[in-house]
């Protein structure tokens, strides 16, 4: 299945009043992606809601079987679920779908995309695309370039993600529970099962034979998916901390050849999608306020390891809801209409 080349696209959001579709809608009208109409996609509980893209009022559908005749192109922002259920009805219908949920990433048919490190594999598509976990894509973009030059032997990554990673439910349960704290009230829980103002958790499911969460697996597995290499050894550690938006990543790595931090550090200036924020002499390093609104992934703090022969410590912050979702999937599309 291929996308013909047009001058405008019939494009959809599905999932569209959730955060990620909302963020999706303002990185094409950022980008001036050629859209002809924007179709804008949910549950029955928003349809009928009003979104202003493009200039012009567009009104939210009822996310049903039959909405995807005439779409040329479907940026998928739903759970797993819903995904599964209604990417194939898309993908019958004649849509090439860029899908930012788990459901596909790791079918063997479906290319896991991060323009900047395997772009190429775009075109390889059957219908499906699949963007990877919002960690994932970030890690991937700082990676790749050192891969090239040195090889990853091991990865270690611990994360440290914002709450928007689940959602805006969970960015307004943090605010009111911040201010239950503040004001010395009683604070609920309802997205997380515990409190995440002034504490940090881990809310994904477990595996109880491993220990590993889901969202560890992710990835490790995406990681070595998205690289083409599944020899890397992978570790992972998630946590969920009480940030608003941008996710940060402590990685340590070891290379196959030494890189030494100047060598490190001009590898990373030089490659897309990077800004390199490291100035120990001033205590310059990214925030996850650095990264917000912000399109590029953010390194700083490089460092040699000294326990090991041939390691490095990379500090890594990003605007999850931009590389990590919306963005990476209009880069995607961007790439496919190329």
């Amino acid at each position: 299945m291929t996308l013909k080349r047009k001058e405008a696209y019939q494009v959809a959001i599905m999932g569209a009043t959730g955060a990620v579709g909302q963020e999706i809608m303002a990185v094409l009208e950022e980008r001036k992606f050629p859209v002809e109409r924007l179709h804008l996609f949910a549950s029955e509980r928003s349809a009928g809601s009003t979104y202003t893209v493009f200039g012009k009022e567009t009104i939210v559908q009822r996310l049903s079987e039959g909405v995807f005749s005439g779409i040329d192109l479907v940026l998928g922002a739903t759970d797993s679920a819903l995904s599964k259920k209604f990417t194939p009805l898309a993908v019958k219908a004649g849509c090439v779908v860029i899908d930012n949920s788990s459901a596909f990433r790791m079918d063997s048919s479906v290319p896991l995309v991060v323009p900047e490190v395997n772009g190429h594999t775009v075109g390889l598509h059957n219908g499906i695309i699949a963007n990877p976990n919002c960690s994932t894509a970030q890690l991937v973009v700082a990676l790749k370039p050192l891969h090239d030059v040195a090889k990853l032997r091991r990865v270690v990554v611990t994360t440290f993600q914002s709450v928007s990673g689940t959602g805006k439910e969970a960015m307004d349960e943090l605010l009111e529970q911040t201010k239950a704290v503040l004001s010395f009230k009683e604070v609920k829980c309802h997205v997380y099962a515990q409190q995440i103002a002034f504490n940090c958790i881990v809310n994904w499911e477990c595996n109880l034979q491993t220990g590993y969460t889901d969202e560890e697996m992710k990835i490790i597995n995406e990681t070595r998916k998205i690289m083409g290499d599944s020899t890397i050894q992978m570790t992972a550690t998630t946590i969920r901390v009480p940030v608003f938006r941008s996710h940060g990543e402590s990685v340590n790595i070891e290379t196959e050849r030494k890189l030494v931090v100047s060598e490190a550090r001009a590898i990373l200036s030089n490659a897309p999608g990077i800004v390199v924020f490291d100035d120990p002499a001033r205590n310059l390093y990214p925030t996850p306020l650095d990264a917000v609104g912000q399109d590029n992934v953010y390194v700083g703090r490089i460092r040699e390891d000294l326990s090991v022969k041939n390691g490095l410590n990379l500090w890594l912050v990003a605007d999850n809801l931009r590389k990590g979702a919306a963005l990476n999937a209009v880069q995607i599309a961007e790439a496919l209409i190329q």
